[in-house]
This record gives C-alpha cells, structure tokens and sequence, in this order.
C-alpha cells in the first residue's frame, strides 16, 4: 500500500548518541496522534479580532465547547484513524474531538509497522531512551488527516527554566537579595484590589512533584491563606515529589509564584512525561480543560528550537492558537542560557515554545530595589552569557508575526538572513541573586530563572482577567500596538544576553520591558 510521509516528522539521533539495538519488541508504546482540525484555529483569530490589536473587551472568544464544534477533528477522521489502528494492531486508549488527538497504544512492532519506522535503544551521556531517526508515515488514504505523531520516540522533549542560587564560597560570599513573590507584586506595582477570585491558573510541568505541607508551611510564613492546589495527571504522571535538587524546584515555584501573586485562584497542575508526546498532551489537555476552565496557562520547560521537529512546533503552536481562540493566555519562559539557549554550536538559538507567535514569552532581568516599593536598578540578567542569562533572539523557524512588523526586530544570526520571530515579549526579575524566596522539599530556597517570570506574569494575567471581567487573551499584538507608550512596563535599556543589547523600546533580550501592574490595568480597562 503507498505510504504518506508526515511533514516535518523527521528526526535525527541526539547529539552524541548511539542506536545499541532494537527496541524491545513486546514493549507496550502509546502514541498520540494529532488530526486535522474541521477548519483552523487561525481561521477562529483572524474572524475574532484576536490576532490583532482588538482590544479584549471587544474580541470574540469561543468557548471549549464552541471552538470544540467548530475547530475539533471530525468523528469521521477518528473513526478512519480507529480503522487504521485495528489493521495494524492497535487499540484506541482516548479519542477527544476538541484536542484533536487520537492515542493509540500497541507493541513495538506493530508501531513500526503501523507508521513506516525502526525503533532503536539509543545510549547518551545522561543515559537511554527508545528512538527513531528518519520520518514517520501511514498509509495514503490517512495523507492530510494525521498531521503529527507523537511518542514513538521517548527521549527528553525540554529542560525546566529555573536556577538554585548558590552562593559563591569565600570570604566574600555575597548573599542573595531575594524578594518574597508578593514583594515582586509591590515592586511592579501589581493591582492591590484583585486576589485572582474566579480564575484558574493553569501550570504545565514535566516532572517532579509537591507535597501539600511545603504548601500551607510557604504560605502561612507569607501570612497568605493557602491556595486551591489541583493536580490533574496527563498520560499516566504522577505528582511524584523527591528532593530539593529535582524538578520539585520546577513545581513548587510556580505554584508559589502564581499563588502567592493571586492567593484566590485556582492552581491546576498538569503533570505529565517529559517526552514530546507528554508535552503536548499536557498542553492540549490544560488548554481544553473544560472542568477547571484555566484563563491563563504558564509553561517553564522547552528547549532550543534546533532540538525539535517541525510537527511538533506546528502542532504545539496550533494549540496555543486554540487558547487564543478562547481567551486563554499562555506565558512561557524563554530559557536561561543567553542569546546561545544552550547549544554549543556558537550560533544563537531561541527557546521553544517561548518562540511560537501565540505565547507571551517571558524573558529575565536582574531587580535591585532601595525600598519596599521603589526599584534602584533593573538591568538585563546576565551572570555568564552561556550559563545564567536570559534567553533571546530571533526564531529560525517562526516568521516575524504581523504584530510585531514595527518592532526592529533584527534578522536572526542563524536563520539565513530570514526575518523571524523575535523573543521575548516581556520580562521581570530572573537573576538567580536577585530570586524568589521559595520553600522546596521541607527547604528555604532562593531558585531565579526565567522560569519565576511565567508564572509571575500568569498570576499577574489572573489579576487583570478578574479586574476588567474579562479574559485579556493573547497580550502579544497590544504589547506592540495600543499598549505602547502606556507605561505599561519599564522598559530595560542596559545589558546584554550575549548576541543581543538592551535598547530604548524592544528588545531580544526583555522585549518590551518588566510589567507596570497599575499601567497595564488602567491601559486595558480604557
């Protein structure tokens, strides 16, 4: 029978990694397919007013249910995806019309057949995972209904966005100068008249755990009452805490940060693996959620664009067009190793999915305060351009999105001269010496990271989608539009992440600067 190859399904091996054989053929694998939607989710924001600077108050959000009828996958598509899977061995776990997914499960060699694909036991440094290299396929007549297969492949998808502050040992061990959450709050001048009542704040993490005591121990020493915590568990994870060295710090700061900003509202935690499949899910499931109906989703894991398949960024950027669609804003971290992300190859890099056009990306700054309510200097985090600094740059593979056409953003240094996405959009306190005082583990910790700046500017999303009585949705065409000149952020002018230099206005190391709470609800309530 011909055979379909998916788009952008290719994949090589990790870097420094050998195939030592076979995967175990009896090994029981899940897969999450992703269909075509009925029509696009870009469809739904162009009709809305919502990828443009339409100001919330007048955009036309669906609902879960609305955008489920009209932008889902067709029961007819499912069902020639259940016939399919039944040729080959399969058996559906899930099909779910609004996320678009279809989860299959079977042996290993029934999914080599099934999707045109040699599964291997992979060996690197920091240890195995089942792989493929090559594209992934099915047969003609599924051409144009599956647009993505996911977890074939196990190995790592992203890395969590946070950073312990370890103080330099020596006679002149300098402190931290910590802030507490709320006094982050106070700084940035955040509404003092909202708590975050009737939101829900939703968090993605890929690994990790907390324990409920570390919770009521954290927030009774802020004298705040402790917030609803919900864990919601996405393709078998577990709330799974271990140790302060883990990604428990991951968890816990965000849920401390978000909490602590707006104590009313409710955290859902989507836990999840921390494969490409796992991350998907994981957001799909949060954006969908129609149960605790997130308004604000924060993302602190990804990785270098150059790490993933072009499926995956597509499929992961239809999700979030989908959140859009329906008012839901997605803040993510963009990455904590400089204008490089990480990769060693001397080119810069940007974090995905920080770079997808449809997330608020979240870059860093180093705080120093000469009061409870005053900032004395705000300045590009950077401790060591390849090791502790804010990622930025411009995307390889997302083009420069309409809104951001008056930017200056530069052409990017490793994309051929194309002109791409820039990143970030916003910004706030990130450096490690200037962190969050955070509980992990039974332990008091300061953690920095732009990994503290999603959930800080999620809590803050919380704020003003209570204040105006309505979802602000997708920020990133009013930050660019009608919101400049509002003073609706402190715009950051000195430092660099390596490749790039802090400006008047935007730029790819703080985008437009660190949030001005009051500005930016005075400027959206207009």
């Amino acid at each position: 029978m011909a055979r379909h190859t998916i788009p952008g399904s290719e994949r090589q091996a990790l870097e420094g990694a050998r195939a030592i054989g076979p995967a175990r053929p009896d090994e029981r694998i899940e897969v999450t397919l992703r269909l075509r939607a009925r029509t696009s989710a870009a469809h739904a924001l162009s009709a809305s007013g919502l990828g443009d600077d339409t100001h919330p108050g007048q955009r036309r959000y669906l609902t879960r249910a609305q955008y489920a009828a009209s932008h889902g996958a067709d029961a007819h598509d499912i069902a020639s995806v259940a016939a399919f899977a039944k040729a080959h061995g399969l058996s559906v776990v899930e099909s779910d019309e609004a996320r678009r997914s279809v989860v299959l499960s079977g042996s290993t060699q029934s999914m080599n057949d099934a999707f045109g694909v040699q599964l291997q036991q992979f060996e690197h440094a920091a240890g195995t995972y089942r792989g493929r290299t090559g594209p992934v396929s099915v047969p003609s007549d599924l051409a144009g209904i599956v647009e993505g297969v996911f977890g074939l492949d196990d190995r790592p998808a992203a890395e969590p966005h946070f950073q312990r502050y370890v103080p330099v040992l020596g006679m002149h061990a300098v402190p931290a100068k910590a802030f507490t959450p709320p006094a982050l709050a106070r700084l940035y001048d955040f509404p003092t008249d909202a708590d975050g009542s009737g939101q829900c704040i939703g968090i993605i993490e890929l690994g990790g755990g907390y324990r409920p005591a570390d919770i009521t121990a954290y927030f009774a020493s802020l004298g705040i009452p402790s917030p609803k915590v919900k864990s919601v568990l996405v393709d078998h994870a577990k709330n799974h805490p271990t140790n302060a060295s883990s990604a428990d710090g991951e968890v816990m700061l965000d849920i401390e940060v978000a909490a602590a900003v707006a104590p009313k509202a409710t955290i859902a935690v989507y836990f999840a693996p921390n494969t490409t499949a796992g991350f998907l899910d994981a957001i799909t499931k949060a954006v969908h959620d129609d149960i605790n109906k997130p308004s604000v989703i924060s993302i602190s894991w990804g990785a270098s664009e150059s790490n993933w398949t072009a499926q995956a960024m597509t499929q992961y950027d239809q999700a979030f067009q989908a959140a859009a669609a329906m008012g839901v804003t997605i803040c993510a971290a963009a990455g904590d190793n400089g204008s490089s992300d990480g990769v060693p190859d001397g080119k810069a890099h940007v974090d995905f999915p920080s770079s997808s056009p449809n997330v608020l990306a979240c870059g860093g700054t180093k705080l120093l305060a000469s009061s409870a309510s005053k900032i004395s200097s705000e300045v590009v985090w950077n401790e060591g351009a390849t090791t502790s600094a804010t990622g930025g740059g411009v995307s390889g593979f997302f083009a420069l999105p309409s809104y951001q056409a008056k930017a200056g953003v530069p052409v990017a240094a490793g994309a051929g001269g194309k002109a791409g996405r820039g990143v970030p959009d916003v910004a706030g306190d990130a450096d490690p010496a200037t962190g969050y005082e955070v509980r992990v583990d039974g332990e008091n910790l300061v953690i920095g990271g732009t990994s503290a700046v999603a959930p800080l500017w999620a809590g803050l999303v919380a704020l003003l989608n209570q204040k105006l009585g309505h979802p602000v949705g997708l920020l990133n065409p009013l930050l660019y539009g009608s919101l400049t000149g509002k003073g609706a952020t402190h715009d950051i002018t000195s430092g660099n992440n390596g490749s790039y230099s802090a400006k008047a206005g935007w730029d790819p190391c703080t985008g437009w600067g660190s949030p001005n709470g009051a500005k930016l609800v005075k400027a959206l309530g207009t």
